[in-house]
């Protein structure tokens, strides 16, 4: 057939919208034209598209190749888009069988030689995609961190090649299991490191019980600092719905490691960082380090040094749980 549709998620925030990548091909000079409000890295996928088919041992149509990125209206960006194109190119030539399309969901960015290469979001795709009941096929670089969503069907792959291959019913791909994830406890600061300080001590348990937050002033080399980064082990045990909202906020950023799963965050940004740092921002709004520090410990090491503003920027976070980032065409929720 000439048409072809493959479904795939985007990335908005902490959710995983539905994109439905619509390939088809007719007759006329040959051409290659993306649509559906794709950024520059989408359109990019042109020609990581025709390098991945051609080294794959696969032919590149040479006809007019229409591709739609359907909501039109919802922002694409990344190389997340680049597999289901490919794949959408494939199905539509009849070099790919097109029946198991509907119970799939594809993720991936191909480098020239076909292989895959790792994206931002993938726990978030995978809990979208378990939720319709569907398979979710990525680079094995992210199946650790979508295995993490208990119930969803991950499919890991290392190619164009071997996913063809699993659609053609040669060689099916394996689903991935859960990850072996560390203990919260078993690499964090132990207060039993602490010798004496009985009234610090007493306060940080108080503090870890009760979810307070603390303020600590004192004279340089008293041990502020190495006490603050003890907290995150005093405090309970993360749920195991506390422990996939930390690693689906941190998976927005690329440097989720499955390792650290359940175990609380800390983070100590530097006095120099910006409002945007902290609380988040960017064109494409990204997490700032008070989200990242979710079910975690924030800890603002030498508080007064702090832009006066920057220290505003917290106020409506810490009164509301949640942070909106707002740009001119993107609007984002993160805790």
């Amino acid at each position: 057939m000439s048409i072809a549709l493959v479904r795939t998620r985007a990335v908005d925030g902490l959710n995983a919208p539905e994109v439905t990548v619509e390939v088809h091909l007719s007759n006329g000079l040959p051409a290659f034209t993306l649509v559906g409000l794709a950024d520059t890295e989408v359109r990019e996928a042109r020609d990581r598209v025709r390098a991945a088919i051609i080294t794959s041992q696969f032919e590149f149509p040479q006809r007019r190749i229409t591709v739609n990125l359907a909501p039109a209206d919802l922002p694409k960006e990344g190389g997340r888009f680049d597999l289901p194109i490919a794949l959408g190119i494939l199905v539509a030539s009849g070099q790919v069988k097109g029946a198991g399309l509907d119970a799939h969901e594809f993720c991936g960015e191909l480098s020239l030689d076909g292989s895959l290469r790792g994206i931002r979001g993938a726990l978030a795709a995978a809990l979208a995609a378990g939720r319709h009941q569907r398979a979710l096929v990525l680079p094995c670089e992210n199946a650790d961190e979508a295995a993490l969503a208990r119930g969803v069907n991950v499919l890991p792959a290392t190619s164009l090649l071997a996913v063809c291959a699993h659609l053609n019913g040669l060689a099916s791909l394996s689903a991935h299991p859960l990850p072996a994830v560390g203990d919260g406890f078993a690499l964090a600061p132990d207060l039993a490191d602490v010798r004496g300080q009985f009234q610090a001590r007493r306060v940080l348990e108080v503090a870890a019980a009760g979810g307070h937050s603390l303020l600590m002033y004192g004279s340089p080399g008293t041990g502020k600092s190495m006490l603050a980064q003890r907290l995150p082990g005093l405090m309970p045990p993360l749920t195991e719905a506390e422990a996939l909202e930390s690693a689906a906020v941190h998976s927005l950023t690329g440097r989720f490691d499955a390792a650290n799963w359940g175990r609380r965050t800390f983070r100590a940004p530097h006095h120099s960082a910006s409002a945007a740092a902290l609380v988040g921002g960017g064109a494409i709004p990204q997490p700032g380090e008070v989200s990242l520090a979710h079910h975690g410990v924030l800890f603002l090491d030498e508080l007064p040094e702090f832009d006066r503003r920057v220290l505003e920027s917290l106020r409506e976070p810490l009164e509301t749980g949640h942070v909106t980032v707002s740009r001119a065409r993107r609007r984002a929720e993160f805790p």
